[in-house]
């Protein structure tokens, strides 16, 4: 019996199998690779992009400016797409490609599936060494593409052209798996793109992948009911695994029906609106104090979907000792830490399960009361920071509360690293779910101007991504700016000038150490002076005004929504003013040192030691 083959390149078959590749999106199906990000070099530019400029009408091709920013786009797109679909970014060897390691980094800590492709060294050796290959001497087969190995789901390198009929399929069910779900990489030999093999004609045979649901062992989700009905004061810690499992409104009844609050992680917030009766807030270090009192007296607390990372936990401070943790997630090693009760599956089909397992059983319907009390002094804390003052130099609380306020519905936020997290993690009052991305996981600068151009390819218009930067991560990576005027996606982008790094300045002052190398004024400069963030945004096509008061960031903030581009809002914000948290975060602190700060900075951490849960 003879099989029908088609004879391509290496590179040719890649690309036509992944165009042959599809996903269901609300009951349609479409392309599961919407794209590629990608910039050419010698790696990639005779062979794969020769293959992707055939099928672009199928494929479309965007180039961006930076590597590294175009896969953080990529992740972005994932995430608006809540891992339905998603994005390539492909570049050339050397420089290139450790350009990406960084996003895949990002992408890696937040569970987030992209693709990446790079070029490599010949796998002949023939040429070699070729330019920008980094030799090891006691090892040939080494090259820059091994630290992509630390940061990735999936990792392989082709040099051979029939080895991509194995490792495209495993490349994708890693992805997809929400167990396993993250960034895979796959490096691409430049002589082995080129090379012509006769593969399988089945092997392009469209294919519709579906995102697999888990359910739980039933003695765990017997274990998990029956623990939960001891509970007096029960606490659902809402995390991202609840928006990527498309969990929102189940869990938001059951939190509802069975009477137990909810709080959100970073990468949870967003999965219910913030005014929903069950929410009562984040959690944590950036949390609130209603979400953070209701973690302190918990005694069983439901975690679903969340890695529980250190902000979340309050570095492990935040909750009882005796308090214990039910654990509902498709990730084995996420669902047992801290010897919590694993339930391992997905979120959606485990709580439904556990909800039918409760039988008639509720919390005490004064404990939803109390959230419900201690939410509503919260909004009253941030109505008093969020207020419109006189003040020459506004803080963040305010801007975050004016352009929450002038916001559409169906707008997305974006934020990551530096201060603004903390202040839209607790002043951002989500008005539609999955409206919010604050990156935090990787804590990424200069994620957000490339998620808001990935935010905005996703959107396709259904509400303009607003992103919120700081000055000092502005600089850092802002060619995205360029990148979405070139490509007609807009985003409207608030840049909160306040003179540099303020908030790891922040942590350096209160943990003793005087203001150093972080605001631009204790640097080593000539002298300091302002960027003019207009004139720069301008350069790259983008309209833009600077803001000299809140009252001139509310009038921008209306003409940015009727512009037909990328554009930008800058104003001089207080280096100093954050709205203040009540969780407590283990850093390192010198433990001796001649200065009087750090002695009594290193006291109060130890203080934060003694509170904490250590693998019980």
């Amino acid at each position: 019996m003879t099989h029908s083959t088609i004879r391509l390149t290496m590179a040719q078959a890649l690309v036509r199998y992944l165009c042959n590749q599809h996903t269901e999106i609300d009951g349609a199906r479409v392309p599961l690779f919407a794209g590629v990000f990608a910039i050419f070099g010698h790696g990639n530019v005779t062979c794969l992009s020769e293959a992707l400029e055939a099928v672009q009408d199928r494929l479309p091709t965007w180039r961006g400016q930076n590597e590294q920013s175009m896969a953080l786009a990529a992740v972005a797109y994932a995430k608006a797409k809540r891992r339905r679909q998603l994005m390539i970014a492909a570049t050339s060897i050397g420089p290139g490609a450790t350009n990406m390691v960084t996003a895949a980094g990002a992408a890696h800590a937040n569970r987030l599936p992209v693709l990446l492709l790079a070029g490599d060294t010949f796998a002949n050796r023939v040429p070699d060494p070729v330019l920008q290959q980094v030799e090891h001497f006691n090892d040939p087969s080494i090259t820059v593409n091994d630290s992509f190995k630390p940061v990735t789901r999936y990792w392989d390198r082709i040099t051979q052209p029939q080895q991509i009929i194995q490792s495209l399929p495993q490349a994708i069910a890693a992805m997809l798996d929400p167990a396993d779900c993250g960034p895979a990489f796959i490096g691409l030999a430049q002589d082995t793109q080129e090379i012509a093999f006769d593969y399988p004609a089945a092997f392009f045979e469209p294919t519709t992948w579906t995102i697999p649901r888990p359910r739980p062992d039933r003695r765990k989700l017997a274990e998990a009911a029956a623990l939960l009905k001891t509970a007096r004061a029960p606490l659902i810690i809402s995390g991202g695994g609840v928006r990527y499992s498309l969990a929102e409104e189940t869990v938001a009844q059951f939190a509802l029906d069975r009477g137990i609050p909810m709080v959100e992680t970073i990468a949870g917030k967003g999965a219910v609106t913030h005014d929903h009766p069950a929410h009562a807030g984040p959690v944590g270090i950036v949390g609130s104090t209603s979400g953070n009192a209701l973690a302190a007296e918990a005694d069983v607390i439901l975690a679903i979907g969340t890695r529980l990372q250190d902000f979340t936990t309050g570095s492990w401070t935040a909750f009882r000792q005796d308090a214990r943790f039910i654990s509902i997630n498709t990730a084995r090693f996420d669902a047992t830490k801290h010897r919590a009760l694993a339930v391992v599956g997905d979120a959606l089909e485990t709580v439904r399960e556990l909800d039918g397992a409760l039988g008639d059983w509720a919390a005490d319907t004064a404990l939803m009361a109390k959230a419900q009390a201690l939410f509503a002094d919260w909004n009253a804390t941030l109505d008093d920071y969020q207020q419109i003052t006189n003040a020459p130099v506004p803080t963040y609380a305010q801007v975050v509360g004016l352009v929450n306020r002038s916001a559409r519905p169906n707008d997305t936020l974006i934020a990551a690293a530096g201060g603004t997290p903390g202040e839209v993690t607790k002043g951002w009052r989500v008005k539609n779910p999955n409206t919010f991305d604050c990156e935090f996981g990787f804590s990424c600068m200069g994620y957000e101007l490339s998620a808001g151009w990935g935010h905005a390819m996703a959107k396709a218009g259904d509400g303009t991504p607003i992103v919120m930067v700081g000055d000092g991560t502005y600089m850092m990576m802002n060619s995205d700016i360029y990148s979405s005027v070139l490509t007609g996606h807009k985003m409207i982008i608030v840049v909160c000038d306040n003179g540099g790094y303020a908030v790891i300045n922040r942590l350096q002052e209160f943990k003793g150490v005087p203001g150093f190398n972080n605001l631009i004024k204790d640097c080593r400069v000539k002298q300091p002076f302002q960027i003019d963030f207009v004139k720069n945004a301008e350069s790259m096509g983008a309209l833009a005004r600077h803001c000299e008061s809140l009252a001139d960031l509310l009038a921008g903030l209306e003409w940015a929504q009727t512009t037909d581009r990328t554009t930008l809002l800058s104003i001089v914000t207080d280096a100093y003013s954050w709205v203040p948290g009540d969780a407590d975060w283990d850093v390192g602190v010198p433990e001796v040192s001649a200065r009087t700060a750090v002695n009594d900075a290193r006291a109060h951490q130890m203080e934060i030691r003694r509170k904490q849960r250590i693998g019980v």
